[in-house]
């Protein structure tokens, strides 16, 4: 332990360190017992080292008074001072040349592949790679392509420098040095947005991985700047990956991203309507599993609280009857968001038309079915409020429930 600033009653009047077994001796004087006894049964002195007097007696009585106060400072010490940084690596000099390598030769893809491989041994090398400064050498990579846009080998580079960061941790912690406060600079997120665009398969899954970190760690992050840097390629390229049959890491990364941007930007909602988002949700609905349906319900919820996204919902030849089918089929949280779905299209854009293909497709029988809810809800309050709204008019139809007329009132 560090004993700089040790009180001078805390040390051996001996060796002068810190004391951890404290004796006093007859002539009243405290010493560090391993050190006292070397002074009289080692080198056989008869006298008290810091007074001189002889010794009658070399009985060693123990202080647990001053031996409860060291023990109480050494514990207020240990709670004040930080925690020691954690040692290097086995790596690490493997890891400083690399890094060397990379920012000072032309040639940067061979070093950068080598890179990643000693990254992904565990957190010890992650650590390490970030107190080395990897991040921000990386970063000086990613954003030359801003610069040397049609240049091939710094294409390739900003490739290989994401498939290094997009093992890292992310945190958005008020150090400078911090990987988050680095990747979120607007110049690295413009240049991940174009390799989302036009990376290679695995260059884009690990641009969407990397923003699907950055919106997690925060739900404060303004992605407006790039929205209007990128326009509505932006959403295209994430809604490619969100169709990618293929990588389901890939269309998995990109829709949670997607959530993360529309939930917390209305302005992102609009550019997402615009780019044919419904279109492309609802035609990758039907064969979602669980887990993504409810996320997929989810994200053509929020784009139906805009009044574009709820045209774009009726004008698609699927899209009520694609929602009404996820109904008591996946999961409550899908049936819970799916009626919300029903319940915009059938406040806010009640038309002959819909009306008539929610009772075509079968929204009407299940919204009449989940009246048998136990208890109250608010989706059942829902329910019965559309009904409510509309039943008059459904119930003109033979298929109708006739005692369902009763007990909604008209």
């Amino acid at each position: 332990m560090e004993e700089s600033g040790c009180p001078a009653d805390f040390r051996c009047p001996i060796s002068m360190d810190l004391m951890s077994d404290p004796v006093t001796i007859s002539t009243g004087v405290t010493y560090d017992r391993k050190n006292i006894e070397k002074w009289f049964f080692t080198f056989k002195k008869t006298t008290c080292p810091a007074t001189m007097q002889f010794v009658h007696s070399f009985h060693l009585t123990p202080n647990h008074t001053l031996k409860r106060l060291i023990l109480s400072w050494q514990n207020t010490q240990s709670s004040s001072s930080p925690p020691p940084p954690p040692p290097f690596s086995a790596k690490h000099d493997e890891l400083v040349s690399l890094l060397s390598t990379v920012e000072s030769s032309p040639f940067k893809v061979t070093a950068l592949k080598k890179l990643r491989s000693i990254v992904e041994i565990g957190d010890e090398t992650k650590s390490d790679f970030i107190r080395s400064g990897g991040v921000e050498i990386l970063a000086r990579i990613i954003v030359q392509i801003l610069i040397d846009v049609f240049d091939f080998v710094a294409f390739r580079a900003c490739e290989e420098a994401l498939g290094v960061l997009h093992k890292l941790p992310l945190s958005d912690s008020e150090d400078q040095n911090s990987t988050f406060e680095i990747l979120s600079k607007t110049e690295c997120v413009k240049s991940m947005a174009i390799i989302l665009q036009r990376g290679s398969a695995e260059a884009r899954l690990h641009a969407s991985t990397i923003f699907r970190k950055m919106a997690k760690t925060t739900s404060g992050y303004n992605w407006n700047f790039l929205l209007q840097d990128q326009g509505i390629d932006f959403f295209k390229s994430l809604l490619e990956l969100v169709s990618d049959q293929i990588c389901s890491k890939a269309s998995s990364c990109a829709l949670e991203f997607l959530i993360e941007i529309l939930e917390t930007s209305k302005k992102s909602r609009f550019k997402a309507i615009e780019s044919g988002a419904v279109c492309v949700l609802i035609e990758l609905l039907p064969d979602s599993n669980r887990s993504k349906s409810e996320k997929i319900l989810f994200l053509i919820k929020l784009l139906c609280e805009c009044a574009e996204g709820r045209q774009a919902l009726v004008e698609h030849g699927l899209g009520i009857a694609a929602v009404s089918k996820k109904l008591m089929l996946v999961s409550n949280t899908a049936t819970k968001i799916g009626v919300r779905i029903m319940w915009l299209v059938g406040s806010f854009h009640p038309t002959e038309r819909v009306l008539d293909e929610m009772l075509m497709c079968g929204s009407v029988k299940k919204l009449l079915a989940l009246l048998h809810l136990d208890g109250r809800s608010s989706t059942k309050e829902k329910v019965i409020n559309m009904l409510k709204l509309h039943g008059n008019y459904w119930s003109k139809y033979p298929c109708f429930p006739h005692e369902m007329k009763n007990y909604l009132g008209f």
